[in-house]
């Protein structure tokens, strides 16, 4: 009994405290492939993308998240592909993702198109025992275990987008399989569907200036709802700064910009508005992305990232 309490405890901190699974990000007007599969070949070329988080610093074993995509158009320029890897760990457990997806785009206007799209892959929960430090030091069940649990995981999306706004929504998760480590225990876990939303309008302040707010809603059950709020100015699509309100957790702050078209380089920092910013000095999340494509081809409107 007590080797099943200890490891219900620790399951239940690293995957219901908050009810929030899947990683959130604070340049998500950025990053918005890796929570809708629709976006994937919006744009005509290939983008690649490395998002790395660093939550909560000053904390031990605080949450560390490092995401890898890549999306980008087929031939016939009214379909997309594009993949993720993902790696999330806290303390003793990670959790690590991988998906692939498609998307179709269908012209519904000379300017609107709308995206849909499914993505399928695997998810990968482990816990490493010797990270762990038990209340029984003569109990060895957990001590130098590694375990891991396999499953597979779906969702899908759809996305409304012109040159100047884009209104989004997706479902992660959407299978809520059940976690299982032990053959002697019963279920442990179960991962949430998660529903995302999104929406964001460029406002064009003369030729150089660009003003563009855009919000994130996130629910999973049975977590409250919350929500990013931000604005971002950019200067000749090259170099921008922001600032964001995720309520129930932060302030955020970001700027970035492009290098040659081809390279963008973006940070955040996040101010904790909870009781944990008296143990943490605030969260830091570093954004690299590389446009796949011929420069010399590309159109000023291409110059977005996004």
């Amino acid at each position: 009994m007590k080797k099943q309490i200890a490891l219900l405890l620790l399951l239940g901190l690293s995957l219901f405290a908050g009810a929030q699974q899947l990683p959130h990000w604070s340049q998500y007007m950025l990053n918005d492939y890796a929570m809708n599969p629709a976006i994937a070949g919006k744009n005509p070329y290939f983008l690649g993308m490395s998002d790395n988080r660093y939550q909560w610093s000053g904390i031990t074993d605080a949450p560390r998240t490092y995401i890898l995509t890549v999306h980008g158009p087929l031939k016939k320029m009214n379909m997309g592909v594009g993949s993720q890897l993902f790696v999330d760990i806290t303390g003793p457990t990670r959790r690590i993702g991988f998906y692939g997806s498609y998307a179709y785009h269908a012209k519904l206007t000379d300017k609107i198109k709308l995206g849909l799209g499914l993505n399928a892959g695997i998810l990968q929960f482990v816990m490493d025992g010797q990270k762990i430090t038990l209340h029984d030091a003569g109990d060895y069940v957990l001590q130098n275990a590694l375990q891991s649990a396999l499953m597979p995981d779906f969702g899908a999306g759809f996305y409304l987008y012109s040159d100047n706004f884009w209104v989004g929504a997706s479902s992660m998760q959407i299978f809520e399989s059940r976690i299982k480590f032990f053959d002697y225990m019963a279920t442990t876990g179960v991962i949430n569907r998660h529903y995302y939303g999104m929406a964001g309008y460029r406002f064009h302040l003369g030729e150089d200036f660009i003003l563009e707010p855009s919000v994130l809603t996130k629910y999973v059950k049975p977590a409250p709802f919350q929500f990013d709020a931000g604005m971002r100015a950019i200067y000749k699509e090259k170099i921008w700064f922001g600032a964001s309100f995720r309520n129930r957790d932060a302030w955020d702050m970001y700027t970035g910009f492009i290098y040659r078209e081809n390279l963008m380089i973006g940070y955040s920092y996040d101010f904790t508005t909870t009781n944990l910013k008296n143990y943490s000095s605030g969260t830091h999340e570093l954004l690299i992305g590389i446009r796949f494509n011929n420069r010399s081809t590309a159109s000023a409107s291409e110059s977005k990232f996004n």
